[in-house]
C-alpha cells in the first residue's frame, strides 16, 4: 500500500509539473518559432552601409509576413499583401553568401532599368529625389573605368530581382558591385527599432534613447 502511495503521488507530481511548466514551455516555445519563422524577427546592425538611417548597434524588428509568408524548403510564397517596392528598407538573404544577412533600400524593382550617373540615380530615365537620410562621404566623382560607386550603366531588372543600395552610398556593399537581389532571397522589411546603443562608447556604453522605438523610413 505504501508503495502505490508514492507512486500515486509521484505520478501526481508529474502531472502538475508537466501541466504547470513543461507544457506553458513548450507552447511558448512553438509561438515564439511561429512568430519569428513567420511574422516577426529581430536583427541587428553590425555596419555603417545604412547611415545615417541605421546605424551600427541599431537593433530592429522586421515585418515577414508583408511580402508573403514563406514556407521553409519552398521557394513560393503564400498571403502576400504586397510586393516590395523602390524605397522599402529590405532585410535578405546576401546572394553570394546565404549564411549572411544583408539590409538595404531597395532602388529599383523588377522590369525597371536603373542607372546612375554622377552619384545620381534614374529610374526609367527619370531622375530620382534622394530620401533625407542618404548621405556621402566622398566628394569626388569616380569615373565608370574605375568601378561602379558613382556611374553605373543603364541596367534592366530582370523578373523577380531588386536592385538595393546602402544609404552611406559611398560606402556600400549592394547591388552595384555583386547584381541582383532576388525575390526569394528577402526575409522582411524593417520595421521599428528596439533598442540601440553604441558599444564602442566609453564605460558605460550609450544607449541612444533617441532612436528606441523609431519607425524606419
Amino acid at each position: 500500500m505504501e508503495d502505490s502511495s508514492n507512486q500515486l503521488k509521484l505520478s501526481t507530481g508529474f502531472h502538475k509539473f508537466r501541466k504547470e511548466w513543461i507544457e506553458p514551455v513548450l507552447i511558448a516555445l512553438v509561438l515564439a518559432g511561429f512568430i519569428r519563422t513567420f511574422i516577426i524577427q529581430p536583427f541587428k546592425i553590425p555596419s555603417g552601409s545604412m547611415e545615417d538611417t541605421l546605424l551600427v548597434g541599431d537593433h530592429l524588428m522586421a515585418i515577414k509576413f508583408l511580402y508573403g509568408i514563406k514556407i521553409p524548403f519552398i521557394a513560393k510564397r503564400y498571403l502576400k499583401i504586397r510586393d516590395p517596392k523602390p524605397g522599402d528598407i529590405i532585410v535578405f538573404k546576401f546572394p553570394e553568401d546565404p549564411s549572411k544577412d544583408f539590409i538595404k533600400r531597395c532602388v529599383a524593382i523588377d522590369g525597371q532599368t536603373v542607372e546612375l550617373r554622377n552619384k545620381q540615380v534614374y529610374i526609367d530615365g527619370k531622375l530620382q529625389e534622394y530620401p533625407q537620410s542618404i548621405k556621402f562621404i566622398k566628394d569626388r566623382i569616380m569615373p565608370s573605368q574605375y568601378g561602379p560607386r558613382d556611374n553605373f550603366p543603364p541596367t534592366k531588372i530582370p523578373k523577380n530581382n531588386f536592385f538595393a543600395m546602402g544609404d552611406n552610398r559611398d560606402n556600400s556593399n549592394d547591388s552595384r558591385y555583386w547584381g541582383f537581389v532576388p525575390y526569394e532571397n528577402i526575409k522582411g522589411k524593417a520595421f521599428i527599432l528596439y533598442w540601440s546603443w553604441d558599444k564602442n562608447a566609453p564605460f558605460p556604453f550609450e544607449i541612444r534613447w533617441k532612436r528606441i522605438l523609431n519607425l524606419i523610413k
